[in-house]
């Protein structure tokens, strides 16, 4: 008897210290990932981001797609080097109080969450320039609750260390416009065959057209839908005027 409860006893103690390793490899995995982010993010400040997670992603989908070739297609500008009506246009369609909020529109999360009820199903979304910046330039594709409380600590992050203009401009240089196509300018000339900075008002508008589904949707060849969706957002566009960061 006497021997059971010493063996029972020891058995509890070892519990406790697996325990306790478990809460501390735990505790200093977060740490580490805390400390890291702020130190990237910090100096993504300055320094562009050579490759996201969602580049390295769609290669490897690419690499096992049988009728998809591997593709990565990006070219980095400088936000002075692209046409103002695109950064009009992405604000008008995507997030039209990114000049005045801190990361988060919430008004726009209730109207999206209104909608969506309204319809049956998910046919908006509330998330910001900064959020959409914050998943393409820092995390992975598939959402998650996990993912979204990431993307939640990476928009604080970017609100506080980057300009309204630096979140515009990795915005717009990480964005998939198609399979393998990243940012405004590989996507100007894949599609268009110029540069950035000669989009016109109506080029602009579809190639923001095809944000919601850049696999599916093509700014030169488009569709009722893509042709749609353009439409409203030059409607947009000439509601709020050119925007200035």
């Amino acid at each position: 008897m006497e021997e059971q409860i010493i063996q029972n006893q020891v058995k509890t103690k070892k519990n406790k210290i697996t325990f306790k390793k478990v809460l501390k490899v735990v505790g200093l995995t977060i740490l580490i990932y805390i400390l890291f982010s702020i130190l990237l993010t910090f100096v993504y400040r300055w320094v562009n981001p050579p490759v996201t997670i969602l580049m390295l992603q769609r290669c490897v989908e690419q690499t096992f797609s049988k009728d998809r070739e591997v593709r990565l297609q990006k070219d980095w500008v400088d936000l002075e080097d692209i046409s103002p009506y695109m950064v009009t246009a992405v604000v008008a369609a995507e997030d039209g109080n990114f000049r005045h909020h801190r990361g988060f529109d919430f008004q726009a999360i209730e109207n999206a969450k209104k909608v969506n009820e309204r319809v049956g199903k998910k046919v908006l979304g509330g998330s910001t320039i900064t959020q959409q910046t914050a998943k393409n330039t820092f995390l992975w594709l598939h959402k998650s609750y996990f993912r979204k409380g990431l993307e939640a600590w990476e928009t604080l992050l970017m609100e506080t260390f980057w300009s309204k203009k630096r979140i515009m401009e990795v915005y717009l240089n990480v964005i998939e416009f198609g399979d393998g196509i990243y940012g405004v300018e590989a996507a100007s000339q894949y599609y268009f065959h110029k540069s950035a900075k000669r989009l016109t008002k109506r080029e602009a508008a579809l190639l923001t057209a095809v944000l919601p589904q850049p696999l599916k949707r093509n700014p030169a060849k488009p569709n009722y839908r893509t042709q749609r969706r353009a439409n409203m957002v030059m409607r947009r566009m000439n509601i709020i005027g050119r925007v200035r960061l």
